[in-house]
């Protein structure tokens, strides 16, 4: 298993400690996080703040990995997201795209469909 694949599956472990600082300490300092069905974010400080905003009212997230390949600096991740906000729980087919520079997470492309996520929050 080459390197960038355990860098992205420690990084998939690391969202159920739901800590934006851990979590943007994964990507380089000009990192990109491309959630498909929003604007992207680009830097280290700027997607701490963002990542910090998404999951401030997350009281629990688990994420399964269900399928992980990697060749060279590219890694895609197929992920099941299960995500708790109080009562409310939220399980979110994923699909993360990871072009990886030296170790670091250079763009993240993360592939879900939004209503998916929203639907349970709209009462």
């Amino acid at each position: 298993m080459n390197n960038n694949i355990t860098v992205i599956k420690n990084f998939i472990e690391a969202w159920s400690n739901l800590d934006a600082e851990e979590l943007a300490s994964y990507f380089s300092e000009d990192g990109i996080y491309y959630n498909m069905p929003a604007e992207p974010v680009q830097g280290k400080d700027q997607l701490k703040l963002f990542i910090g905003g998404f999951i401030a009212n997350w009281t629990k997230t688990t994420w399964d990995t269900l399928n992980i390949i990697g060749e060279g600096d590219l890694v895609i991740a197929e992920r099941l997201d299960r995500t708790e906000v109080g009562d409310i729980k939220v399980d979110l087919p994923c699909c993360g795209v990871f072009l990886m520079e030296e170790g670091k997470i250079k763009v993240w492309r993360d592939y879900f469909d939004m209503n998916t996520f929203t639907k349970p929050f709209s009462g």
